[in-house]
């Protein structure tokens, strides 16, 4: 029997993981620290071990660097958490998948990526992987769950009509500042709520940043670097802007390079998420815009690092908007993580933008805006339909369909009531939206 588990809420990432185990010898969760890949993992493990066990961690790292496939000993489906403080787990999982090819063998967790040259064998075709991230509003229970995601695509015709939302800008600010983190969520105070992100920032900083890799950080420049990150969030600044920020503040010192290093370990804990450009053959190379957009896993650390608290947000809806916009990513990859999906953007120099453009592994896309009231719909509007024309035009142009015209034009809102417009374009309130 499965492993027993206090109260859990179900996940998305539940049906993708038993659908895996069906196929697969083993499947590897990854994700941010917190956002409940171990929970999800037990839920369906048959037996467990985590390399990050206080009590035991010595003992485990002993063993694996001497004979590995002692921890693989275990009913199956076997969970090894944080399976990448011991990279030569892996090698050992691939060994045993080898020797016998069955389906559902192993779970391995992890918080940050490995370094490729310490795994000899990918396990390509045995080892599938999935990545997690904090909780989406209908797995926090919050968005009505009314309009599906992917009924959209299958069934771009399906009513929509009068779906309303039951979360006020308000209560959408405060869920941004809390989080998907379950620990957060399970706080029986907002106050406690709010704690979480906070207390994120300060693992990630004082001691992740520099297990990572083993090099030793500096916890100040790790949390202002987030700071300076997240005054920049769902934008395009420049690292040289970033350094120029850094200096100004005057608390501490950050050369180029150290930077980039910071930064690519930040990454490497799934802390940072940036956007890459979506770039078309409808407009030449240079009117393009390719920078990354700049992103988190969740929005609660930008929040966090802003040192905002919800009733300044309140006051504050410009920058809330662009926090707003990373609630929205957040949860477009848990709807549509199962469809091994990718999310851009497209920004020209014309000043044409869709905030994202959602990817399925089938090829179809959806063309994204991300506005909080009814005053930027029809501008919103009016650039997804105008980049549509684009499209459409530049296939006319070349007499073949170059490029696949948009499957879906839609706007995310923090409104309230779902509709089509006559044009076509669908408005969505974030909170009635679900896989």
């Amino acid at each position: 029997m499965a492993l027993a588990h206090k109260e859990y809420s179900q996940r998305i990432a539940d049906v993708q993981l038993r659908e895996y185990l069906e196929a697969f010898g083993a499947v590897l969760i990854e994700g941010p620290r917190g956002c409940g890949k171990t929970a999800t993992a037990r839920k369906a493990a048959r037996s467990a071990i985590s390399l990050r066990d206080p009590k035991k961690r010595d003992e485990y790292l002993a063993t694996a660097s001497v004979n590995p496939s002692l921890l693989l000993k275990g009913d199956a489906p076997r969970l090894i958490a944080e399976w990448g403080d011991a990279p030569v787990l892996r090698e050992a999982v691939r060994a045993q998948l080898e020797e016998r090819r069955l389906p559902g063998r192993f779970i391995l967790t992890g918080s940050h990526t490995v370094d490729r040259p310490k795994i000899r064998h990918s396990g390509t075709g045995r080892i599938a992987s999935m990545s997690m991230l904090p909780m989406s509003l209908w797995e926090s229970h919050e968005s009505t769950g009314e309009i599906s995601l992917r009924r959209l695509f299958d069934d771009p015709a399906c009513d929509i009509e009068g779906k309303i939302s039951k979360m006020a800008i308000e209560d959408l600010i405060f869920a941004a500042a809390r989080g998907g983190w379950p620990a957060a969520l399970s706080c029986r105070t907002p106050a406690g709520q709010l704690r979480y992100a906070k207390s994120y920032i300060r693992a990630v900083c004082g001691e992740d940043i520099s297990r990572i890799d083993g090099r030793r950080r500096n916890g100040d420049l790790a949390s202002s670097i987030l700071r300076a990150y997240a005054h920049h969030v769902s934008s395009f600044v420049k690292n040289t802007e970033l350094l120029e920020e850094l200096a100004a503040s005057g608390r501490v010192r950050c050369s180029a390079d150290t930077l980039d290093g910071y930064l690519n370990a930040l990454r490497g804990l799934f802390v940072i998420a940036d956007l890459d450009a979506w770039c078309p053959a409808i407009r030449s190379k240079t009117a393009i815009r390719s920078a990354v957009k700049r992103g988190f896993c969740d929005p609660s650390i930008a929040v966090a690092a802003l040192g905002l608290a919800p009733e300044e947000l309140q006051v504050q809806l410009k920058t809330f908007g662009f926090i707003f916009e990373q609630m929205c990513i957040r949860d477009l990859k848990a709807y549509t993580a199962a469809a091994r999906s990718h999310l851009s953007y497209y920004r020209d120099r014309h000043g044409l933008k869709a905030d994202i453009v959602l990817h399925l592994n089938d090829g179809r896309y959806a063309l994204i805006e991300c506005v909080l009231g009814s005053r930027e719909i029809e501008e919103g509007a009016r650039q997804l339909l105008k980049l549509k024309r684009l499209i459409a035009e530049h296939n006319l142009k070349e007499k073949r369909q170059v490029l696949r015209e948009p499957d879906l034009l839609m706007i995310l809102t923090g409104g309230e009531i779902a509709y089509t417009r006559k044009d076509g374009v669908k408005i969505i309130p974030l909170a009635c939206l679900k896989d």
